[in-house]
């Protein structure tokens, strides 16, 4: 993949994080056992697909900038590594250049 689709590609998740972030402070202090719909945060445009997690799920997938939560079959192997995989969610990755935007754009960081 081209170092310009690997890019658009790592824009497209981190506005998905950006819509998850601001569900998660949408909600307040909630139950961290509680599911809850988050958006999927792969790179495919158009990608609405919701993945219901806990809070606390949620947060340990953000403790890391360089993390991102996708619906299981929307990892992309050549720019990202599987951390972890439940059912409906996989917890991936991004590496090299991918990894580098991801992090510059984290709104946690």
């Amino acid at each position: 993949m081209s170092d310009e689709s690997e890019g658009r590609v790592a824009r497209n998740e981190s506005v998905a994080r950006e819509v998850n972030e601001a569900i998660e402070h949408g909600r307040g202090p909630a139950d961290v056992q509680a599911p809850l719909a988050f958006r999927c945060e792969c790179g495919r445009l158009g990608c609405n697909t919701l993945i219901e997690v806990t809070m606390g799920e949620y947060e340990r997938v953000r403790s890391h900038p360089r993390q991102f939560l996708v619906a299981t079959g929307h990892e992309q192997t050549e720019f990202e590594t599987v951390v972890r995989a439940g059912e409906t969610y996989s917890v991936v990755e991004k590496q090299d250049e991918a990894g580098r935007l991801a992090e510059a754009r984290d709104p946690r960081s």
